[in-house]
């Protein structure tokens, strides 16, 4: 089985930090998914309504991103990590998994939070990944927690 991990990661990297973290546990290849047009510390300032974020989610519109995986075919396994943003996976990265075709792969899901839980992010996520399955996700802070679980 090949293994893949995709993630996006912005400000504090810890999403980025998880990720490398589980290449190194599975040896795997890894992907960062990056907007076309990069986040800046303002961009994701939630809290202030006009913020680039805040701006993307109701307009509800694709996000272009940079760069393509290269024979994304030969993964059996996908492991999708993101921060979570309004209760689900950024739209950068919905915006990304839509435009491949993922069937018949299995995918894990490894989201970080400062302070949301899980809910129903795995949910909101099946629509951009028609064809393959949600074998399982994962909250995490630190990079020991995505260790353990995929002992």
């Amino acid at each position: 089985m090949k293994k893949l991990i995709l993630y996006f990661s912005v400000e504090y990297g810890n999403t980025k930090k998880v990720a490398e973290a589980l290449q190194q546990k599975l040896n795997c290849d890894i992907f960062e998914i990056v907007p076309k047009i990069p986040y800046t510390k303002d961009d994701i300032n939630w809290r202030k309504l006009t913020s680039r974020c805040n701006k993307e989610w109701l307009k509800k519109k694709d996000i272009e991103t940079q760069g393509e995986i290269a024979n994304l075919d030969s993964y059996d396994t996908i492991y999708v990590g993101f921060p979570i943003w309004y209760g689900c996976a950024p739209l950068v990265v919905s915006s990304f998994l839509k435009k491949h075709n993922l069937q018949g792969k299995n995918i894990y899901v490894f989201a970080t939070s400062g302070g949301s839980q899980l809910g129903k992010t795995v949910q909101k996520l099946e629509p951009f990944v028609e064809g393959a399955k949600i074998v399982d996700a994962k909250l995490t802070q630190t990079e020991q927690e995505i260790i353990d679980w995929i002992k």
